[in-house]
């Protein structure tokens, strides 16, 4: 993920809400949001290091991975999208690996890791190393620390608030939110070293381009038993509509294709 807002147990019935964007360059081989033949998870796939971005088990147990953009950082070490399905086939709680995990950043590239069951959410950063808790309420995440007040992600907690507020079961207004790509004016742009133009191009919550976009649109719902629905949207170079996957899994771990 590159953008995403979640609310946690900020719904009557849902214990947890995300919708968030996937950026990535265009050639990069990716498989679609479906459950996995090699593990017991349902998510997308990098198919170059067999990793992922956001992936849940079907027990309620979720995991979601951004970058930290810092062209000076190092860009090495081993796939972050690893960390999403560690957390999510071993068997401690979300606060427990968080602890554990936090020891074993460092080798790294910039991350942010969100894992969710059904005891807590915890949030891990490795670039500064933090971590914490998340609070009920509705968070927005980007490439940045949690928090940080990135448009984007503060247009996206804002739709993920107002939807809730709203107490509509009609989920348009959350794909509307997905889809803007209204670019924020440069003095709210973030200064991340990279530039202002391509700040600019950065900025918008969804990235329509030729060699490097959103890929894909998410949307997950996991109620308080751990059954839920996931939905994504998938496009290709210039903002291409490629399809939408929608699975449905009861909390036990199965999952359904709608």
């Amino acid at each position: 993920m590159c953008v995403l807002a979640m609310a946690w147990q900020a719904h009557p019935r849902w214990r947890l809400l995300l919708i968030g964007n996937r950026d990535e360059f265009h050639p990069r081989p990716t498989a679609a949001a479906a459950s996995w033949t090699d593990a017991p998870l349902l998510g997308g796939r990098d198919l170059r290091a067999g990793g992922s971005w956001l992936a849940t088990d079907g027990h309620g147990r979720l995991a979601v991975l951004t970058n930290v953009r810092d062209p000076q950082a190092a860009q090495t070490g081993p796939s972050r999208g690893a960390l999403v399905a560690g957390f999510l086939q071993q068997g401690a709680s979300a606060a427990s690996h968080s602890q554990v995990l936090a020891s074993q950043a460092w080798p790294y590239a910039p991350f942010n890791l969100l894992l969710a069951d059904a005891t807590g959410c915890h949030y891990l950063g490795n670039h500064p190393l933090r971590q914490a808790s998340l609070p009920a309420g509705v968070h927005g995440l980007s490439n940045a620390g949690l928090g940080a007040p990135w448009p984007k992600s503060e247009h996206l907690r804002l739709a993920l608030q107002d939807w809730l507020a709203s107490g509509s079961d009609d989920h348009d207004p959350l794909w509307q939110a997905l889809a803007d790509e209204h670019v924020p004016a440069d003095a709210q742009l973030p200064d991340t070293g990279i530039g202002l133009d391509l700040e600019r191009q950065l900025g918008p919550v969804f990235i329509r381009g030729q060699h490097y976009g959103t890929r894909a649109s998410t949307v997950v719902a996991i109620d308080q038993a751990g059954a839920g629905w996931l939905i994504e949207r998938r496009y290709g170079s210039d903002g291409l509509y490629l399809g939408q996957s929608h699975w449905h899994f009861d909390g036990h771990g199965a999952f359904t294709q709608a």
